[in-house]
C-alpha cells in the first residue's frame, strides 16, 4: 500500500477534540475501511510550534501555516513522515487547529 499527504484545518475547544473531529469527518467522507489518505488512518498528533522551532520570519501575522506544514512533510521531518505515526499539529487560534502529515492509502 502507498501513502498520501493531508492538511486539515479543523476547530475544536482543544487540539483533542478538534482532532477527533477531523478524524471523524474523514472518516465519514472517504469510509472507515482504512487506507484512505486521510487523516482518518492517523491516532494520534504531535504539537509543532514552528516559532520553536526556529522558522526563518520576523512576522507571523504573514506565515503561511500550510506551507510550512507542507515543507516539514518534503524534508521529511520525523516528527511527520511516518504513514504509521502521529499527524503533526499547529495550533492556529485559540479554537483552530492545522493537521497534516502522510497517511496510508
Amino acid at each position: 500500500m502507498g501513502a498520501a499527504t493531508f492538511v486539515n484545518v479543523t476547530e475544536g475547544k482543544d487540539a483533542k477534540q478538534a482532532f477527533a473531529k477531523a478524524r471523524d469527518a474523514a472518516a465519514w467522507e472517504n469510509g472507515h475501511g482504512g487506507y484512505t489518505g486521510t487523516i482518518a488512518e492517523k491516532r494520534e498528533f504531535v504539537m509543532i510550534d514552528p516559532k520553536k522551532d526556529g522558522a526563518d520570519t520576523t512576522d507571523w501575522s504573514q506565515v503561511n501555516y500550510e506551507e510550512y506544514a507542507y515543507s516539514l512533510i518534503n524534508e521529511s521531518d520525523p516528527r511527520v513522515d511516518d504513514k504509521w505515526g502521529p499527524a503533526g499539529c499547529i495550533q492556529l487560534s485559540d479554537r483552530e487547529f492545522l493537521f497534516f502529515g502522510w497517511a496510508s492509502s
